[in-house]
């Protein structure tokens, strides 16, 4: 079962998120997103986790809003899907940073794969605004901008929280031997 950081509800189980769970089906049942669990992202946390957190948390806030909480549920879901580990790919001469590149890379991923609407492609493609420069045109594609952010945060504190949890019980152990 599917779980976004944070969250007490499994998206597939769940009666609070069977909206959201109809919005995105299709895609966590396709085997291009679900590749995204085989690349690492922020420290522990997989590409497809991530991505999983933005849609939810991206969803929540557009329908919170009043905004379209479909489109913004899909694009978190899509936002990330470069299908490669950024940190051992090397980058071509000329070639921007990753950081620049791969809203890009993750549209055509998105448009081979599934129907996006121009709507998702704004959040897609301008998700990592400002470095994006142009500016989102939808109210949608800023709150994906805060909830990657947010998500990014989330996930590096939770990494954090495991590393001095474990340095905390290897002290304990050591102090009781």
């Amino acid at each position: 079962m599917s779980k976004a950081m944070g969250s007490r509800y499994s998206i597939e189980g769940s009666q609070e998120l069977a909206e959201y769970f109809d919005f995105v089906k299709d895609l966590l049942d396709s085997d291009v997103v679900n590749e995204m669990k085989n690349y690492r992202h922020h420290y522990s946390t997989t590409c497809f986790q991530h991505s999983l957190n933005v849609s939810y948390y991206n969803y929540l806030v557009c329908k919170k809003l009043g905004l379209d909480a479909r489109s913004a549920a899909r694009a978190g879901l899509l936002h990330d899907l470069f299908l490669y580990d950024w940190r051992t790919t090397q980058r071509k001469r000329g070639e921007k940073p990753h950081g620049m590149r791969h809203p890009q890379i993750a549209l055509e991923n998105a448009k081979e794969h599934f129907t996006v609407d121009k709507r998702e492609e704004d959040m897609i493609v301008k998700h990592m605004w400002p470095l994006t420069v142009k500016l989102p045109k939808y109210a949608e594609s800023y709150v994906i901008v805060a909830t990657d952010k947010y998500s990014a945060a989330l996930e590096i504190s939770m990494h954090i929280g495991r590393l001095m949890k474990n340095k905390a019980k290897r002290i304990r152990q050591r102090k009781a031997s």
